[in-house]
């Protein structure tokens, strides 16, 4: 997968070693021809200041996270083989969260996967819906919900595409994709070939925006590479591009042909236009397409998209305003690392992790290729400061998936969680190397623009090879939980058990206007010294789909000075002194509608 990006370096650091000693020379010679001579030096391009380092409390504790998977009763296993000898077996699944009866409390779904054997014979369920019942204690209704489709399931995004109030499910897969209408009480209709949105090919990320603002939801489908299931690559074959480090391992994506990308545009008639071509992200290069996610990094109210390339420049789509994007990826220095090289970018996030008004973008990554932080400049674009912000050397070992900027301790400064795992079980038979299942890490918000390594807390997790990851409050506690899907083995559920006093808020939206869900809908909450902004989305992260309630930590402020809602419609409201440790139900033009109290909060004895 990386062979090609690990001969580039051999032969860029042989040629720096033989023009070093040269440039050195000529340098002290031009010194010493300037000497006593007054120099102006050439204008230089703006270079971002460092942000201001921000006190951070030392009293505030690290969250304890506890899997409570099996307890919970997430006990159904992600299906795939031990050996992995074929590219389609390695990038299964996604994770969601979506309350498919609206009772308030969020239900999961895990993506399947499949194998070539149980493909060729009809497949597997796309996907696993648990139902939350009470006391965290999930039931597995995925028949009695009518999730009967069968392939070999990938990534998954939620979204009320119809906008009767009820999130639908649609669900990325290799041969085909599905689309199932909510019924209500968690009941599902299969309405992928009306709707005209089964794709075909090698489907991987989905992610849905208004990206018109017409109102109604439209969804786009990243793809990988073109596999045929009649043709199989023989496992090690080509020693470009099936091999790693000396041994034999499935091949691709290197030498495999890509596959375009697809936009659908939703009619309001419950089926969909594809619009790729005429809206300039069909990716006619063919790169190789994985995580996908919306967002407005510029800030000019109308949804961007960027996609994360495996082994290719990531693509980052501006919106004209006029149904067509324009790729900015390179110029706007977010397609690539800081020294040019291309990398196998999988998971993705935007998040303002400084606080300063500004989307950032967080991109995980293969072995030996360090995950990406892109802070945001503004006009000036973006600027990789994975190394400055500490983030490069501890990522730098592992295959990095799903991801997020959250807020792990709720004192306002989003941290980040990323979760590992090779795609190469033989691995762990080269001495001393990179092993197959691999640690999740977590990253705290020092508040300075770097970031602590604190995976330390999560060591008692057992590792595995984890795919998809997706966030949210799943117990209503007012802390950022997170579940993930583990190749080959029955999911985790981590709940954050918390153990501090700080405050929170979360937000649900209702659209009236604007899309029912309200995704890109924008919240701006400002409380003492510190003004905090997130968005409501529908993919992200690797494949997957998080809680569309937006969450807010809030340190030790109980009450908010200000509360701005920027609806995907345009319509902007404020709300003013909002007390805080309550989760806010707001319909569009009409305020707050519920109020439900989150937990006491631990009362700090120090």
């Amino acid at each position: 997968m990386i062979a090609a990006h690990l001969l580039y370096n051999f032969f860029s650091l042989s040629i720096m070693r033989i023009l070093l000693p040269l440039v050195l020379l000529l340098s002290a010679m031009a010194s010493a021809q300037m000497a006593g001579r007054t120099v102006t030096p050439p204008p230089r391009k703006a270079v971002a200041k460092a942000p201001p380092a921000m006190p951070h409390p030392a009293a505030t504790p690290l969250p304890h996270f506890e899997d409570v998977a099996k307890q919970a009763g997430l006990t159904v296993s992600h299906i795939s083989t031990p050996d992995k000898k074929y590219i389609v077996e390695s990038m299964s699944g996604g994770a969601g969260l979506i309350d498919c009866d609206n009772d308030g409390k969020l239900d999961i779904i895990t993506v399947n996967g499949s194998t070539i054997e149980r493909y060729r014979q009809g497949g597997d369920r796309l996907i696993t819906l648990y139902h939350q019942d009470a006391d965290l204690k999930f039931t597995d209704i995925t028949a009695s919900a009518g999730l009967a489709r069968k392939g070999w399931g990938m990534g998954v995004a939620v979204a009320d595409y119809d906008n009767d109030g009820l999130p639908d499910i649609y669900v990325t897969g290799y041969g085909g994709n599905a689309l199932y209408h909510n019924l209500g009480n968690c009941k599902f209709e299969d309405v992928t070939d009306k709707a005209g949105v089964a794709v075909g090919g090698f489907s991987t990320g989905a992610a849905w925006a208004d990206y018109d603002r017409d109102g109604r939801v439209d969804l786009f489908v990243s793809r990988y590479v073109h596999f045929d299931m009649n043709k199989l690559p023989d496992f090690g074959s080509d020693e470009k591009n099936c091999r790693f480090k000396g041994i034999l391992v499935q091949c691709g994506p290197w030498g495999m042909l890509g596959e375009s990308d697809v936009l659908f545009h939703n009619r309001g008639d419950g089926t969909f236009e594809e619009v790729s071509k005429k809206a300039g992200v069909d990716d006619p290069a063919g790169y190789y397409g994985l995580g996908a996610i919306w967002g407005d990094y510029d800030n000019d109210g109308w949804p961007d998209l960027y996609v994360a390339n495996d082994a290719g420049p990531n693509y980052l789509y501006h919106n004209l305003r006029n149904g067509t994007f324009e790729e900015l990826g390179m110029l706007s220095g977010i397609a690539v690392s800081a020294d040019g090289l291309e990398q196998g970018s999988m998971g993705v996030d935007w998040g303002d992790y400084l606080n300063q008004g500004r989307m950032a973008m967080f991109v995980t990554n293969f072995t030996e290729q360090p995950d990406t932080l892109y802070r945001n400049l503004g006009q000036e674009g973006f600027s990789d400061v994975s190394w400055p912000s500490q983030l490069a050397k501890p990522t730098y070992p592992y295959v990095g998936w799903g991801t997020a900027f959250f807020d792990m301790d709720n004192d306002g400064w989003l941290d980040l969680f990323v979760a590992n795992g090779h795609v190469y079980p033989q691995v762990d038979s080269i001495p001393g190397g990179a092993h197959y299942r691999e640690p999740i890490q977590l990253f705290r918000n020092k508040r300075d623009g770097t970031f602590e390594d604190v995976s330390s807390g999560l060591a008692g997790l057992q590792e595995e090879s984890r795919r998809g990851a997706a966030f949210g409050d799943i117990n209503n506690d007012g802390n950022m939980d997170v579940v993930l899907v583990n190749v080959g083995q029955p999911p985790t559920l981590l709940i954050n058990r918390g153990g501090n006093s700080n405050h929170r808020v979360v937000f649900k939206l209702i659209g009236s206007k604007s899309n029912r869900m309200a995704i890109g809908a924008r919240v701006t909450v400002k409380t003492e010294g510190l003004t905090q902004i997130r968005e409501v989305r529908a993919g992200g992260s690797y494949i997957s789909q998080n809680d569309p309630r937006l969450h807010f930590g809030l340190g030790k402020e109980s009450r908010m000075e200000r509360v701005e809602i920027r609806w995907p419609s345009g319509n902007i409201e404020v709300l003013k002194d909002v007390v805080a440790d309550l989760i806010y139900t707001l319909i569009e033009g009409q305020g707050i509608q519920q109020k439900a109290a989150l937990p006491a909060l631990l009362v700090n004895t120090k």
